[in-house]
């Protein structure tokens, strides 16, 4: 597959889309899941209510973002690569935090369930014909094709992965 070209996104999600190597997305999607629940496992539940600044998310919150984005990303590749041509709105993702009770679950609950959706989401984008892959339709009031929608999961993943690694988990110092 090729990588999506800037004109199948939004100038926004540019970000998440250099941060994509290669063109194998399915394959960086299947490896991104192994990371994440490597980075999460053995992890207290006192280290997924940990915040590094006030009024920034909270370990447990950036997970459930990242769950919540991704299905909401999957549902626009699915609706996109089904030929719908419907306007799909934005959301909010603040909204979808401060109501997530990520809060009330426990972190391997919310690994867990990180696990499963992109299972289903990697179940889904295999299932897409050739065709369906360059498809495009409209999210937020902008054009995306389904192929910039499996990169921008990628890439929506790897951003806040490396926020997770450096700012809430840095890595022990070598001596």
């Amino acid at each position: 597959m090729n990588r999506p070209e800037p004109a199948e996104y939004a100038d926004f999600y540019g970000t998440y889309v250099s941060k994509v190597p290669g063109t194998d997305v399915l394959g960086v999607l299947e490896s991104q899941r192994l990371q994440m629940l490597h980075l999460f496992s053995g992890r207290s539940e006192r280290d997924g209510s940990f915040r590094y600044a006030p009024g920034k998310w909270t370990v447990k919150e950036v997970l459930g973002h990242i769950t919540d984005t991704e299905r909401i990303f999957t549902y626009r590749a699915l609706r996109i690569a089904r030929g719908d041509q419907t306007p799909l709105p934005g959301f909010e993702q603040d909204d979808f935090v401060r109501n997530g009770g990520f809060g009330e679950r426990t972190l391997a609950d919310l690994a867990e369930e990180f696990a499963a959706v992109r299972n289903a989401s990697l179940t889904l984008f295999r299932s897409f014909p050739k065709e369906a892959w360059s498809r495009r339709g409209v999210a937020s009031q902008k054009a995306v094709t389904v192929r910039a929608l499996a990169f921008i999961t990628a890439g929506h993943q790897i951003h806040h992965r490396l926020i997770l690694e450096e700012r809430y988990f840095p890595a022990i110092p070598r001596a």
